[in-house]
C-alpha cells in the first residue's frame, strides 16, 4: 500500500496491526509458557504425528478439543502478521509463505523457550499444528480482506494507482544510431 493521500489511514492500519499482534504474542506466552504444578510430565515428543495419532486414540471428542487448540493458538498470527505489515498490493504466494514461515519460526521459539519452565514439554505435533492454523488462517482471510481493502481503494481513489504507475514511467528508452568507422 503506497501512502498518498491516505498515508496516515496506512499509519493507523500498521500500527493497529503491531499492536494487536505484540497483545496475541503476549496472551500466547502467556499461556504456553508458564509453569504447571502437576505431578508428572510426559515425555518430549520428538517424533512427528506420533502425539496426533495418539490424540486420535482418545476418541473423536478429544482428538477434536486437542486438534482445535493447536490450530488455534497461533492461528491469528496469519492475519495479524500480513496487517502489522500494511501490504496491499503484493503477490498471495509471497505473503503466505512469508506468514507461514514467520508462524513456524514463532511456533519453534515457543517451543524452545518451553523446554526450561517446569511442567512445559516439548511437542514437535504442537509445531505442526501451530503452523498449520497460521496457514489456514492465511488462506481463508487475507485475500478475501486484501481484495476489499483494494477494491475500496480503487472507488476512493479513482486511477490513483495508474498515475503512480505512470509518473514512475519514464517513457520508452532512447535509442542512438550505430556510427560506422571512419575511413
Amino acid at each position: 500500500m503506497r501512502q498518498g493521500s491516505d498515508g496516515q489511514a496506512v499509519i493507523r492500519f500498521r500500527a493497529a496491526g503491531v499492536l494487536l499482534l505484540l497483545a496475541h504474542l503476549l496472551i500466547v506466552g502467556w499461556l504456553t509458557l508458564r509453569p504447571l504444578d502437576v505431578a508428572w510430565v510426559t515425555a518430549a515428543n520428538f517424533q512427528p504425528l506420533a502425539g496426533i495419532k495418539a490424540d486420535l486414540a482418545l476418541g473423536p471428542v478429544e482428538a477434536a478439543r486437542r486438534f482445535g487448540s493447536g490450530l488455534l493458538l497461533l492461528a491469528p498470527l496469519g492475519v495479524l502478521l500480513p496487517m502489522a505489515g500494511g501490504r496491499l498490493f503484493v503477490s498471495p504466494w509471497a505473503s503466505l509463505a512469508r506468514t507461514v514461515a514467520a508462524g513456524a519460526l514463532i511456533s519453534l521459539a515457543i517451543e524452545l523457550a518451553q523446554t526450561g519452565v517446569p511442567g512445559q514439554v516439548v511437542d514437535v505435533d504442537s509445531l505442526l499444528l501451530n503452523t498449520a492454523g497460521v496457514a489456514i488462517a492465511h488462506l481463508v482471510v487475507v485475500p478475501v480482506c486484501r481484495a476489499r481493502l483494494r477494491r475500496g481503494q480503487r472507488d476512493g481513489a479513482v486511477g490513483e494507482a495508474v498515475r503512480l504507475r505512470d509518473e514512475a514511467s519514464q517513457g520508452s528508452t532512447p535509442t542512438i544510431s550505430r556510427v560506422g568507422i571512419a575511413p
